[in-house]
């Protein structure tokens, strides 16, 4: 004991010290013991609590909570019960144009089919998850028109994907053209750069209290505008349409800088001896435009759009702040339904919202990906 007290270092040395040894053979648990702690106490653990609340309905009593395990009944309540038309939307009748929509998805999606099949990527497990990929795609697009007719009426569901997908659409545009823009040797560039940056520094709060004063024919700063075009009467965020489009607008003016600032570094970052070779073969803009550079940025255009679709999902501030999600309900989200419903005490309701929601978007973000991955493996 005197031997090991005066030479202290010994018990470090490896093969002396037991909790060394131990430390080393268990290195790996040790380093991501933490993480996985930390994963499972902010997401897994609630992810199941919220999957049993989903399938519960919670009472407040004296004296503490009541949960009663009700099955799918919250699930039946969205898609068949009195939920329904919130969700689903009223469906109408589909006129020629919208018929025409529909058949043209469909004939799309046979076509992709078909293709797959003789190629030499086919296989069997493949072949079934395109059928039922396009057969999902194939409802949808009559559902979505349904919705989308003169008599019909869109419902969270359908108000969601178009949040997500006509404002995905605008901001990759916008995006994409400033990018182009300012990597051009311009006066004032540097300075636009900067300005273009400013709306995604303001909270999406901030974001909806602006456009609601914008959105104010009647107080707004474009009052003397609107009345020399005769539409002072005119208000937005009585109309579903127009309140639906406020949001748009707002959401693609707050996220527009997130896709414009990503597009411009993958943009410089393209090596110079590609457009010089262009430019001495007598390549115009456009052919550079399109043969060069955006090849060039689909890995990070592809990158970009599904942050942007996961994160488009979830929107509920705009809405909320900006129409309280109306007219009626024409602008919630399926993230603000979630929200009503949690905040009138329905517990189960929300969560069942917030797995539907889950769905929804996994089903879309996975096959975007593996469409992707497979457009990628041929650069």
């Amino acid at each position: 004991m005197n031997q090991s007290i005066s030479n202290p270092k010994k018990q470090l040395e490896p093969g002396t010290n037991p909790l060394f040894n131990w430390l080393n053979r268990h290195a790996g648990l040790v380093f991501i013991l933490p993480s996985v702690i930390i994963v499972l106490a902010l997401s897994i653990f609630p992810l199941i609590i919220s999957a049993y609340l989903s399938l519960s309905r919670l009472k407040f009593v004296q004296g503490g909570l009541e949960i009663k395990f009700v099955g799918f009944a919250n699930f039946r309540k969205l898609l068949l019960g009195s939920e329904r038309k919130h969700f689903r939307g009223d469906l109408g009748v589909l006129s020629i144009w919208q018929w025409l929509f529909v058949a043209l998805v469909v004939a799309l999606l046979i076509y992709l089919l078909s293709r797959y099949i003789r190629s030499q990527e086919f296989k069997i497990g493949g072949l079934i998850y395109r059928i039922v990929v396009f057969s999902i795609l194939s409802w949808g697009s009559y559902y979505l028109m349904q919705n989308l007719s003169s008599d019909g009426r869109p419902g969270t569901v359908v108000v969601t994907l178009i949040y997500v997908f006509v404002g995905l659409f605008f901001q990759y545009f916008i995006g994409l053209s400033l990018a182009l823009i300012t990597t051009q040797k311009l006066p004032g560039r540097r300075f636009f750069r900067t300005i273009f940056l400013l709306p995604m520094m303001i909270t999406p709060v901030g974001i909806g209290y602006t456009f609601r004063m914008l959105t104010d024919t009647s107080k707004g700063p474009f009052k003397p505008i609107l009345r020399a075009f005769g539409l002072e009467e005119y208000s937005w965020v009585s109309d579903p349409w127009g309140a639906r489009w406020a949001v748009v607008i707002g959401d693609v003016w707050q996220w527009t800088p997130f896709v414009f600032i990503i597009l411009l570094a993958a943009i410089e970052g393209l090596p110079n001896e590609l457009f010089e070779a262009a430019h001495v073969d007598g390549a115009n803009r456009w052919q550079i435009f399109w043969n060069i550079t955006m090849p060039q940025i689909i890995p990070v255009s592809a990158t970009i759009i599904l942050i942007r679709m996961i994160e488009a999902f979830k929107i509920i501030d705009l809405p909320n702040v900006l129409t309280f999600g109306g007219p009626g309900t024409a602008t919630e989200s399926l993230t603000l339904q979630s929200f009503f419903n949690w905040r009138t005490l329905d517990v189960g309701g929300s969560a069942a919202i917030g797995y539907m929601l889950m769905f929804i978007s996994l089903f879309i973000a996975t096959s975007y990906a593996n469409l992707i991955y497979q457009k990628l493996r041929r650069f």
